[in-house]
Order: C-alpha cells, then structure tokens, then sequence
C-alpha cells in the first residue's frame, strides 16, 4: 500500500507539470494521494483510483461531438445574416460548425442555439501570438471568454493550412503559436472545454498513394513533430482538409470518377496492408493516419476538418458540376451518418466538417472557390441532399432584397422556425 501510494505521488507529479491536465485534476490527483497515506484498506483505495480514471477520461475535451459538421465561412455579400444561419442549422439539425474568425456577431448569434463552434485564430496573428504570451491570452480575453457558456464555443483552430503552404516563417511560428494559445486557454481555467488544434490541407505529405504509402514532407518534419508531439500531450486531433474533387481534378484521366463520388467502382487494393478502399474520402483519412504512425503518433485521431465537391467550376475544373457535387455530398452525409470507421481504423467513427454552408461570392480564385456550398445565398438548396432551405429552391433572390431583409427580417423569423422545423429530413436517393 505504501508501496503504491509513493508510485502514486510521483505519477503525480509528473501530472502536475503536463499541459493535458488542468487545476480541477490537479486537485483530484492530490486528494488521491492524501487518502492514499490515510486509508488502511486496499480495496478501497482501489475503487478510488478506478473512479479516479473515470473522471480524468470524461475530462478530455472534444469540439466536435458528432460525426457531421459544416463549415461556415462568410467572404461574400449577400448570404444571410448570422441570426437566420442558425435557423438555417437547426432545421438541418446540424450541431457543430466552425468558423474562419471569431467574429463577434455571429458568436453572439449563435448564443443559446447549443450548436457547438470551432472558431478560427487567422494566420495573420501567428507571428504576435508565437512571440507575446500575453497577447494570446488578450486575444481569448477579448474573442470567447466574453461569449461563454451561452455560446458553445467547444475549440480554436490555430492557423489554417500553415504547413502546407509556402511561407517558411510561418511554419517555425506555428508550434510556439500553438502553445501559447493553449497557455491562456488553461490560464483563464478553460482547458476542460476548448480543444486547441490546427488544421492541414493534403500538401503536408510527400506521397499519400496507396495509403500505407503516407509520408510527411521531410521540409515539414522539424515543424509538425512539435506540433503532434504537443497535441498528443494535450489530446487533441489531427484534422486535414481532404477533398477527393481536388485529386480527380488534379489527374481526370487515371482517377475513377466513381472512386471519388461514392459510386459504384472496382475500388483500390492496398497491397501493403491488404486493404481494400472503394471510395477515395476513406483512403485519404487513412493515408493520414499511416503517415501519424510513421512519426510515432499513431494513437491520434484523424478528423476531416474540410471536404466538399464544387458545384461550378471553370473549364479546365474537371468534374466541378452540380450533378456531381450532389452525389459526393449526398452520400457522404450517408456515409457519416453510420458512424463507421474506415479500413484502418474500423472502430474509430469518421467525424467531418463540410465545405461549405453556402456559395461565398467574394472568394478570390477559380469559379469552384464560389461554389461550394449547400446552400445558395438566398438561403434556398443548392441541391437536394436531404435539407430544407429557408426558402424554396425556385426562388429568387428578391425573396430576401437588399435593404428591406425580405424573408430574413426579424419579424419573420419565428414562421420560418417553425416551418423549418416541420420539414422533412429523410434523404432521398
């Protein structure tokens, strides 16, 4: 007994200096030990320690507690005001989002809706924010604290895309960046309910074909290993944007379109691993998981942070097309519905945010950046999936003018509510 208690303190010490664990676990680890030196009776004091890891387990935090999420971004001009995107999710019944921004309007928009919030910490802060801890700790003074508990902001992602693209500086910044947002995270003793986390795009691999092939950049190595390495201790996923439309884009003639929408197909044999693969989304979140293990994280969890099919695109955007963005989401909202895991990981549900809630008419870039969403700007189906809109899909934009707010007008926000509320959600094949 006294044996186990000294093993007891020090495995508690050595929790007490781990960033994973807050004051309230802290407090816990040290009533343990003090009951350890104070109770005679083995069994006891067992049931304490069982008990004990049951609560340090429930205490890990997870932003995204289902398995369908969307991506709410807002470079555009006419979408609907923040007070109707929630109508627009509820109906949906869609729970968790995430956003690009802590934009203090939707924040506020979205209190008492119980839809749960990733918000975004842009990479023009990463620079100030990897040097000034006290800015960090300003920065969720001044963009969450002042909107909790009645908004459920559950993460912030640190950066979006960083490693995979080309500023070099940004890459050394990311990791400090990283860290001292979680700092004042735990500081301001909200550790327990904000995940701390930074998204990738695929450009972070070298080769991610077959799967079992994954490998990080080695340029990327000096940067992401810190970074998983701290994300391990704090328990946070690994999220990449994955996007199956961007590879069959990318080599039209060698990729089964079918592979990538979900369709019928002879699918891909992994040969390494014996693993067959019959649609490209399952491949691309385990080739994630392959590459995590390679660097010695295989424990972490892949989670889609972005993945979408254009419904619009240029001519040389092979399969950008409303027929075949209908089809990916169609099915993958099927997909994740079942809370299956992939080959690799069978027992682990795949979790993802779509991209993106509506069409955003400012994006910069190719015709496809404008045309990702599920829904239009007017607030009506881009195309049937299963979802209602705010308003009917034939209508006109005119249904909410500029000026007078049309349908979105406050007035008319309970109706609308209530109607959307009714609708039928059943998927329709």
């Amino acid at each position: 007994m006294a044996c186990l208690g000294r093993k007891l303190c020090i495995l508690g010490l050595g929790v007490f200096k781990s960033p994973s664990f807050t004051s309230s676990t802290n407090c816990m680890l040290l009533l343990l030990h003090f009951a350890s030196n104070q109770m005679e009776s083995s069994s006891i004091f067992l049931l304490l320690v069982f008990l004990l890891l049951s609560i340090i387990a429930d205490l890990s935090v997870q932003a995204f507690t289902g398995t369908y999420g969307i991506n709410y971004g807002r470079i555009s001009d006419n979408i609907p005001p923040p007070e109707s995107v929630v109508t627009l999710l509820k109906a949906a019944k869609i729970k968790n989002i995430r956003i690009y921004d802590a934009n203090h309007d939707v924040l506020q928009a979205f209190k008492g809706s119980g839809i749960e919030i990733i918000i975004g910490l842009g990479n023009e802060y990463l620079r100030d924010i990897s040097v000034w801890e006290d800015h960090a700790i300003n920065w969720v003074k001044e963009n969450v604290q002042p909107f909790l508990p009645g908004t459920k902001i559950r993460g912030i992602a640190v950066g979006n895309e960083v490693l995979g693209s080309t500023d070099a500086e940004l890459w050394e910044v990311l990791p400090k960046a990283v860290k001292n947002v979680y700092n004042a995270v735990n500081q301001l003793h909200l550790a327990n309910t904000i995940e701390v986390s930074s998204p990738h795009s695929e450009a972070v691999f070298a080769n991610s074909f077959p799967p079992s092939a994954c490998v990080f950049k080695e340029t990327l190595l000096p940067y992401m290993k810190p970074l998983l390495q701290f994300f391990s201790e704090i328990g946070s996923p690994f999220y990449i944007n994955a996007y199956p439309f961007l590879a069959y884009m990318s080599d039209p003639e060698h990729i089964d379109i079918n592979y990538a929408l979900f369709q019928s197909n002879p699918g891909v044999y992994d040969s390494k691993t014996n693993l067959h693969y019959d649609n490209m989304f399952d491949a691309q979140v385990d080739a994630a998981y392959f590459a995590l293990e390679k660097v010695g994280f295989g424990k972490t969890e892949v989670i889609v942070s972005e993945t979408g099919w254009a419904s619009k695109g240029d001519a040389n955007e092979a399969g950008a097309s409303a027929k075949n963005a209908r089809t990916y989401n169609y099915h993958l909202r099927k997909r994740l519905a079942k809370k299956k895991g992939t080959p690799y990981r069978p027992k682990i549900p795949v979790r993802a945010y779509i991209f993106a809630l509506f069409n955003e008419n400012l994006k910069p870039g190719p015709t496809s950046e404008r045309n990702f969403g599920l829904f239009k700007a007017d607030g009506s189906i881009s195309y049937d999936i299963g979802f209602t809109g705010l308003v009917p899909s034939s209508a006109t934009s005119s249904l909410m003018g500029p000026g007078d707010g049309g349908w979105f007008k406050p007035s008319n926000m309970l109706v609308l509510a209530t109607c959307a509320a009714v609708a039928p959600l059943a998927l329709t094949s």
